[in-house]
């Protein structure tokens, strides 16, 4: 017993302990992020993941590098999993048209069995986001109301509190919500395109996720009761129509005058 007591007096003892508790911590982090990215993963055969490669040696890798490791001209795509490259390919925005401040949406190149190749191969690489399925699309009770709240907090300071869109810095900008499918909406929550934050679990529950969803489909479908929405930019657009509309009417009418008494 003396002996025993002995070593837990050890100098040593502390930093021993401390080690051990930053690995425990970090193993348990490990498993739960692990276990987060796992969630709805889509499983791939290796005929997927052979013919993914395929398509990205063709298509990707001048920009990212053989085996997605990246280059000067594009990012490494190790770990970020299948959702990132079901967003970015799906919706057009790559393969690249041109270097700019961002990737622009264009009309998509490739087939959903191609992207869902691809997707399959950068999965392979390394763990990340999975291509939402679903359980995670299902909106059946989805609350709007709760979703609106939650994009107006998390959201609305980029896309516009009508999900209209708005101007970043430096020629970047947050696209119109309008037409989007709620997969690629789910998918750029998880992933974090162009100069969006990950929104993860620990941001937002996968069920605020789909309260966000229900929220832009409704307003979507609703349109502008309004009227005319001018951009959806609210007071600015409005003054300015009013400002130049009344201008104008006011010359008109003094036209009128004058042209009357001459």
């Amino acid at each position: 017993m003396k002996a025993l007591s002995q070593r837990r007096r050890h100098p040593l003892a502390a930093i021993a302990l401390l080690l051990m508790g930053l690995l425990l911590t970090g193993g348990i982090y490990a498993v739960a992020s692990n276990a987060n990215e796992a969630k709805a993963q889509t499983t791939f055969s290796a005929s997927d993941i052979e013919e993914g490669e395929k398509l990205f040696v063709a298509n990707c890798a001048t920009c990212h590098g053989m085996g997605a490791a990246g280059t000067e001209d594009g990012p490494s795509l190790v770990g970020v999993g299948a959702a990132a490259v079901d967003f970015q390919v799906g919706t057009g925005r790559m393969p690249l048209q041109m270097q700019g401040p961002q990737a622009l949406q264009k009309p998509v190149q490739f087939t959903d069995e191609q992207i869902r190749q691809m997707s399959a191969y950068v999965a392979s690489l390394g763990a990340g986001p999975a291509i939402p399925g679903e359980e995670e699309l299902d909106l059946e009770g989805a609350d709007p109301a709760a979703g609106g709240e939650l994009f107006r907090v998390n959201c609305a300071m980029c896309h516009n509190a009508a999900a209209a869109g708005g101007a970043l810095t430096r020629g970047k900008f947050a696209p119109a919500l309008e037409g989007v499918t709620d997969k690629h909406i789910y998918e750029a929550m998880i992933t974090g395109p162009q100069n969006m934050p990950v929104f993860s679990d620990a941001n937002i529950t996968p069920e605020g996720k789909q309260d966000i969803i229900a929220f832009l489909n409704i307003i979507e479908e609703q349109g502008s009761p309004g009227g005319a929405d001018l951009g959806s930019l609210g007071p600015v657009s409005e003054g300015l129509f009013i400002w130049v509309a009344g201008l104008g009417v006011i010359i008109a009418f003094t036209v009128w005058l004058t042209s009357r008494s001459s």
